[in-house]
């Protein structure tokens, strides 16, 4: 896990490089980073895809020793970063369709064992459409034979892509283009959707993982020490989309902060079926923090209101805090 820094400024939860041991600092506060996700996309202002792509990557990159190749999945990801005949890469980089991402990582990986390439790693990356939907046959076949890649999915829980769609990572009671905020259970359906990070978690893998775009250090950590496993590695990294979700592009990390206080994205790591570590919450917080500054949740306040549905969300809240054990010693239950 990562080394505990302590927080400088009164009130907030930010401290500058200049204040942290080097080996407590980012990749990204390195001159020797190696920007595999250059400047020049057309990533929204505030994607938390973009920024949570670039510290993954380039955390690899050093990991690997700069031998690295990605195969990414149809998305926002590989929409805003390679429209022809442009791109923001610097690695080698494979486009591949939608679902198959997982198939094509684990294809190059084949071939890099077949010549003898010991040396050079291999990511696969696609959002939550591309991994939860799509490509969900194909994600479970690399983890079910071990192949040697380690999957990162971006999820900001729909289609944004293509108009904002709901994905079976969209959480429930969250209006999308296709779940709209009418009838009696208005947004997406209750119930419904998977939990990617606990399938990956059941075919006993060697390492699975979540992680937001809050927690940087944790984000590379844990992409560092993935990369020091050979095998089927599984990432799911919470990235806010300020389009879809109907929020201030300012305050995606903020969000993914909430995401985790809340309870409502637990962040923690396995291996080989077993729930290794957990993030604790250091301030527990109820989810309409989390739900009032998102569009997408607009139609659960105001008059009347959906107090119903919130407590419904709440409750799938505390649910995870009790199966992860998510609370620090003397946060109030």
């Amino acid at each position: 896990m990562t080394t505990p820094i302590k927080f400088y400024q009164t009130g907030t939860y930010t401290v500058g490089n200049r204040l942290l041991a080097p080996e407590q600092r980012s990749v990204q506060a390195s001159p020797t980073r190696s920007n595999a996700l250059d400047s020049g996309h057309r990533a929204c202002q505030g994607c938390g895809e973009a920024l949570g792509a670039r510290y993954a990557v380039d955390a690899a990159m050093r990991a690997a020793n700069g031998q690295l190749i990605a195969a990414n999945a149809t998305g926002c990801l590989e929409v805003f970063s390679t429209p022809y005949p442009e791109t923001s890469w610097k690695l080698p980089w494979i486009h591949s369709l939608f679902g198959n991402a997982a198939a094509v990582g684990t294809g190059i990986a084949a071939a890099l064992r077949a010549k003898g390439r010991t040396d050079v790693r291999v990511v696969a990356q696609g959002g939550d459409g591309g991994t939860t939907d799509i490509g969900f046959g194909c994600l479970s076949g690399m983890f079910e034979r071990n192949d040697d890649v380690l999957y990162i999915c971006y999820d900001n829980q729909a289609y944004m892509n293509t108009g904002v769609q709901r994905s079976s990572a969209t959480p429930p009671a969250a209006r999308t283009a296709t779940t709209m905020a009418l009838g009696d259970e208005p947004g997406a359906p209750q119930g419904q959707g998977k939990n990617l990070p606990r399938i990956a978690l059941a075919h006993e893998i060697p390492f699975v993982a979540t992680a937001t775009v809050a927690d940087l250090h944790d984000l590379e950590d844990k992409v560092t020490r993935a990369m020091a496993i050979r095998g089927a590695r599984y990432l799911h990294v919470l990235v806010p989309c300020p389009l879809g979700w109907g929020s201030a592009s300012h305050d995606t990390i903020r969000l993914a902060r909430l995401a985790r206080e809340t309870g409502l994205f637990p962040v923690f790591e396995g291996a080989h079926g077993e729930v290794t570590a957990v993030t604790k919450i250091r301030h527990r917080l109820p989810v309409q923090e989390y739900l009032l500054p998102q569009k997408r949740y607009a139609h659960l306040f105001g008059h009347p209101g959906r107090p119903d549905l919130v407590a419904m969300i709440q409750a799938e809240a505390d649910r995870n805090i009790r199966r992860y054990g998510l609370l620090e010693e003397g946060v109030a239950s």
